[in-house]
């Protein structure tokens, strides 16, 4: 049984010209989408117009394909656009459907890839270069045979100055990140790009005491350098010291806390 809402979206009848061979008509729908309550009504008549225009957004979708993500997802994508489209469309300015809904759902599967399917963040303005380098690379591709075209060719094509495509050229290899487990190229013997990673240098900590530390040092009487040069770098007991200068080990020791409590105030101040 025919409901009052299936009157009103219809496919175009035999002979008349469209766009999309399997565009539905859905004037009448839209208008009175546009008159109807909030309400079962009007849910059901939205839900037959995303129907019906559904073919139009798989279409869509499958311009995107083989670019890392599967076309179910983008099936996905393109009809969650496609719903928006047809909330957000106002027949009373004129314009066809069709003219409003594929900007807005290609405008939905672009920003999918470029909020979900980058693994790193990438600025927009070096994913629009990706994006014209990869169409100019399409383009050559067709016309250029028997070697790879050169970045002067691809500028040119593009648009682009020979930096911005070299730019472009290296995102499209930045799309997709390799796993940190990925055997490298060539390596026989199971080596990952983890075993070529560095670790954080402990001694770098002591570098930057020891820049921190030094001007205060310098300051010190020339006895007391002498005994924090001897204990810390020549590595000699407190004993040893106090025989060399002729004085206690208590003295000794004494003068080392003095200086070292000293030495760390100053610094922490001039941290401050």
């Amino acid at each position: 049984m025919r409901t009052r809402t299936d009157a009103s979206v219809h496919p175009v009848k035999p002979g008349q010209r469209h766009p999309h061979d399997d565009a539905p008509d859905t004037t009448e729908a839209f208008t009175r989408l546009c008159d109807l309550p909030d309400g079962p009504e009007r849910t059901a008549l939205r839900r037959e117009v995303v129907e019906a225009w559904l073919p139009m957004a798989d279409r869509l979708a499958g311009r995107f394909r083989n670019r890392g993500e599967s076309l179910d997802d983008l099936r996905q994508v393109a009809a969650l656009g496609l719903v928006k489209a047809v909330d957000r469309y106002d027949p009373e300015r004129g314009n066809a459907f069709e003219s409003y809904a594929v900007p807005t759902v290609t405008g939905e599967i672009k920003r999918h890839f470029r909020d979900h399917m980058w693994t790193l963040h990438v600025p927009r303005r070096v994913q629009d270069l990706r994006n014209r380098v990869r169409f100019a690379q399409h383009e050559l591709s067709q016309t250029v045979s028997g070697r790879a075209p050169t970045l002067s060719e691809i500028a040119d094509r593009a648009g682009l100055t020979e930096d911005e495509t070299r730019t472009g050229l290296e995102a499209l290899e930045s799309f997709t990140a390799l796993s940190l487990d990925a055997e490298l190229p060539g390596s026989d013997d199971g080596y990952s790009l983890v075993d070529a990673l560095g670790a954080a240098d402990p001694a770098l900590d002591t570098v930057v005491d020891r820049e921190a530390v030094k001007p205060r040092i310098a300051e010190l009487p020339e006895r007391e350098q002498r005994i924090l040069y001897m204990r810390f770098f020549g590595d000699m007991t407190q004993s040893r010291i106090a025989e060399q200068l002729g004085i206690s080990q208590m003295h000794v020791s004494r003068l080392i806390t003095r200086c070292c409590d000293r030495l760390r105030d100053q610094v922490l101040a001039d941290a401050a």
